[in-house]
Protein backbone atom coordinates (compact mmCIF):
# COMPACT_ATOMS: atom_id res chain seq x y z
CA UNK A 1 0.00 0.00 0.00
CA UNK A 2 1.11 3.57 -0.56
CA UNK A 3 1.66 5.82 2.48
CA UNK A 4 1.64 9.61 2.16
CA UNK A 5 2.31 11.91 5.09
CA UNK A 6 1.05 15.33 4.03
CA UNK A 7 2.07 18.52 5.85
CA UNK A 8 0.81 22.03 5.01
CA UNK A 9 4.07 22.83 3.22
CA UNK A 10 5.23 19.50 1.79
CA UNK A 11 4.69 15.78 1.31
CA UNK A 12 6.99 14.35 3.97
CA UNK A 13 6.62 10.65 3.09
CA UNK A 14 5.41 9.06 -0.16
CA UNK A 15 6.36 5.40 -0.42
CA UNK A 16 5.16 1.83 -0.64
CA UNK A 17 4.74 0.17 2.76
CA UNK A 18 3.51 -3.15 4.09
CA UNK A 19 2.16 -2.04 7.48
CA UNK A 20 1.15 1.17 9.30
CA UNK A 21 0.62 1.61 13.07
CA UNK A 22 -0.85 4.81 14.49
CA UNK A 23 -2.77 6.21 17.45
CA UNK A 24 -6.35 7.48 17.46
CA UNK A 25 -8.46 8.83 20.32
CA UNK A 26 -9.68 5.33 21.16
CA UNK A 27 -6.26 3.65 21.03
CA UNK A 28 -3.58 2.29 18.73
CA UNK A 29 -4.35 0.43 15.53
CA UNK A 30 -2.60 -1.39 12.69
CA UNK A 31 -3.36 -1.21 8.98
CA UNK A 32 -2.35 -3.91 6.50
CA UNK A 33 -2.81 -3.77 2.70
CA UNK A 34 -6.07 -5.72 2.52
CA UNK A 35 -7.80 -4.12 5.51
CA UNK A 36 -11.09 -2.33 4.94
CA UNK A 37 -11.18 1.37 4.14
CA UNK A 38 -10.84 3.47 7.27
CA UNK A 39 -10.99 7.10 8.43
CA UNK A 40 -9.91 8.33 11.85
CA UNK A 41 -8.66 11.39 13.70
CA UNK A 42 -5.11 10.90 14.97
CA UNK A 43 -3.87 12.13 18.32
CA UNK A 44 -0.34 13.40 18.86
CA UNK A 45 1.89 10.36 19.13
CA UNK A 46 3.90 7.87 17.16
CA UNK A 47 3.22 6.55 13.69
CA UNK A 48 5.32 3.62 12.57
CA UNK A 49 5.44 1.83 9.27
CA UNK A 50 7.26 -1.06 7.68
CA UNK A 51 8.81 -0.29 4.30
CA UNK A 52 9.06 -2.70 1.36
CA UNK A 53 12.51 -3.86 2.53
CA UNK A 54 11.12 -4.76 5.96
CA UNK A 55 12.66 -1.79 7.76
CA UNK A 56 10.76 -0.20 10.66
CA UNK A 57 10.35 3.57 10.42
CA UNK A 58 9.09 5.92 13.12
CA UNK A 59 7.55 9.39 13.09
CA UNK A 60 6.18 11.70 15.72
CA UNK A 61 2.92 13.18 14.43
CA UNK A 62 0.68 15.95 15.66
CA UNK A 63 -3.11 15.86 15.52
CA UNK A 64 -4.26 14.78 12.10
CA UNK A 65 -6.53 12.74 9.88
CA UNK A 66 -5.75 9.30 8.49
CA UNK A 67 -7.69 8.00 5.50
CA UNK A 68 -7.18 4.47 4.13
CA UNK A 69 -8.94 4.07 0.79
CA UNK A 70 -8.07 1.02 -1.28
CA UNK A 71 -4.31 0.71 -1.39
CA UNK A 72 -3.64 4.30 -0.29
CA UNK A 73 -3.09 5.56 3.25
CA UNK A 74 -3.04 9.36 3.46
CA UNK A 75 -2.19 11.16 6.67
CA UNK A 76 -2.78 14.89 6.86
CA UNK A 77 -1.14 16.58 9.84
CA UNK A 78 0.23 19.97 10.72
CA UNK A 79 3.53 18.63 12.10
CA UNK A 80 5.49 15.42 11.77
CA UNK A 81 9.09 14.56 12.52
CA UNK A 82 10.93 11.56 11.09
CA UNK A 83 13.24 9.91 13.57
CA UNK A 84 15.60 7.02 13.85
CA UNK A 85 15.57 6.71 17.63
CA UNK A 86 12.70 7.00 20.07
CA UNK A 87 14.77 9.10 22.48
CA UNK A 88 15.48 11.70 19.78
CA UNK A 89 11.82 11.90 18.86
CA UNK A 90 10.86 12.36 22.50
CA UNK A 91 13.07 15.43 22.76
CA UNK A 92 11.75 16.84 19.49
CA UNK A 93 8.14 16.33 20.52
CA UNK A 94 8.72 18.06 23.83
CA UNK A 95 10.37 21.02 22.11
CA UNK A 96 7.99 21.42 19.18
CA UNK A 97 4.59 20.15 20.29
CA UNK A 98 4.35 20.74 24.00
CA UNK A 99 5.28 24.41 23.76
CA UNK A 100 2.29 25.26 21.55
CA UNK A 101 -0.29 27.64 22.81
CA UNK A 102 -3.32 25.83 24.31
CA UNK A 103 -5.77 27.83 22.18
CA UNK A 104 -3.99 26.80 18.99
CA UNK A 105 -4.25 23.13 19.97
CA UNK A 106 -7.96 23.45 20.75
CA UNK A 107 -8.63 25.22 17.45
CA UNK A 108 -6.66 22.62 15.50
CA UNK A 109 -8.54 19.80 17.25
CA UNK A 110 -11.87 21.35 16.21
CA UNK A 111 -10.70 21.65 12.61
CA UNK A 112 -9.49 18.03 12.65
CA UNK A 113 -12.88 16.84 13.87
CA UNK A 114 -14.57 18.82 11.10
CA UNK A 115 -12.20 17.29 8.52
CA UNK A 116 -12.93 13.79 9.83
CA UNK A 117 -16.69 14.43 9.65
CA UNK A 118 -16.33 15.79 6.14
CA UNK A 119 -14.39 12.70 5.03
CA UNK A 120 -16.93 10.36 6.62
CA UNK A 121 -19.79 12.16 4.85
CA UNK A 122 -17.85 12.16 1.59
CA UNK A 123 -17.21 8.40 1.85
CA UNK A 124 -20.93 7.86 2.63
CA UNK A 125 -21.90 9.86 -0.46
CA UNK A 126 -19.49 7.85 -2.60
CA UNK A 127 -20.92 4.55 -1.38
CA UNK A 128 -24.50 5.71 -1.98
CA UNK A 129 -23.62 6.96 -5.46
CA UNK A 130 -21.94 3.66 -6.38
CA UNK A 131 -18.54 5.27 -6.96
Amino acid sequence: MRLKIILPTEILIDEEVTKVNAEAENGSFCLLPHHTDFVTALVPGLLTYKDQQGGENILAVDLGILVKCGSEVNVSTRNAVVGTRLETLKQTVEQEYLTKDEQERLTYAAVSRMEANFMRHFMDLESVGGG
